[in-house]
C-alpha cells in the first residue's frame, strides 16, 4: 500500500518546546519544594500532563482537586512561555518537508498529546501546511496507546498503512507501531531505535529520500 500521508508529532519534531515545558515544570517543582532536573524533564518527553505530574511528585500524594490545580498551574506557566514562540522556532527542515508533502499531493496531520498544539502551530506559522490536527483533546487514551495517531489518520481519511508517523519520543514510536503505522524516529537510537527509519533531525530531509528508505519502498 502506497504512502499517502504523514502524521507529525510536535515537540522535538516540528519545534522544540521542551525548554518551555522544563521551565514550567521546574517553576512548579520549586514552588512545591521538589528537586527537578533537566534529565528528569527528558523522561517526561511524549508523556501526557497528568502522568508527567505524577512522575514529578515522586510518590507524594494530593487530593484530585489539588492535582487538577497543579496541572492548570503548570499549563498557565507554559502558556506564558510559549507566547515567545514565532516562525523562527520551526526546527530546520520541518517547514521544507511539510511544503514538499503538500506539493506532492500527499496529506499531513499533527498528532500531538499537547492540548496547546493548535496555538503553537499558529504561532509557528505552519498551520496552513497541515490538513488536520489531533491533539490532547482528541482522544482519551494518550501515547503509548495508538489512539491519537489512529484519530489523525481517520481525520485524513487514510488507513494506518497509508501513513508515516514522525516521532521523537519512545512512547510515540511505540504508539505508532501499535497502530500499524510506518515510523520515522527523530533522535538517538537509544530513544527511537524501534522506528523503521531513524534520523538525527529533519534538517536536509527530502520527501523522495524518506520514501525510498521506508520498508515498503525498499
Amino acid at each position: 500500500m502506497s504512502i499517502k500521508g504523514f502524521i507529525f508529532d510536535l515537540d522535538g519534531v516540528l519545534t522544540d518546546t521542551a525548554e518551555y515545558h522544563y521551565r514550567a515544570w521546574k517553576r512548579l517543582a520549586d514552588e512545591l519544594g521538589i528537586p527537578f532536573t533537566r534529565e528528569e524533564n527528558e523522561a517526561l518527553r511524549g508523556i501526557p500532563r497528568r502522568e508527567s505530574l505524577l512522575l514529578l511528585l515522586k510518590g507524594r500524594t494530593f487530593p484530585e482537586a489539588t492535582l487538577n490545580e497543579l496541572m492548570e498551574r503548570k499549563n498557565s506557566y507554559y502558556l506564558e512561555y510559549i507566547r515567545e514562540i514565532s516562525p523562527r522556532d520551526v526546527l530546520p527542515g520541518a517547514r521544507e518537508l511539510l511544503s514538499e508533502i503538500r506539493a506532492a499531493g500527499l496529506k499531513a496531520a499533527l498528532g500531538s498529546a499537547s492540548k496547546n498544539a493548535r496555538e503553537v502551530i499558529e504561532r509557528l506559522g505552519i498551520a496552513g501546511l497541515l490538513d488536520a490536527v489531533a491533539d490532547g483533546y482528541s482522544v482519551t487514551r494518550q501515547k503509548p496507546a495508538p489512539d491519537l495517531f489512529l484519530h489523525a489518520a481517520a481525520l485524513l481519511g487514510l488507513a494506518p498503512a497509508e501513513c508515516v508517523v514522525v516521532e521523537d519520543a519512545a512512547a510515540g514510536v511505540e504508539a505508532a507501531l501499535a497502530g500499524g503505522f510506518t515510523v520515522i524516529g527523530i533522535g538517538p537510537h537509544e530513544r527511537v531505535g524501534k522506528a523503521h527509519v531513524v534520523l538525527p533531525n529533519l534538517a536536509g530531509a527530502r520527501l523522495a529520500d524518506l520514501l525510498a528508505r521506508l520498508p515498503m519502498h525498499a
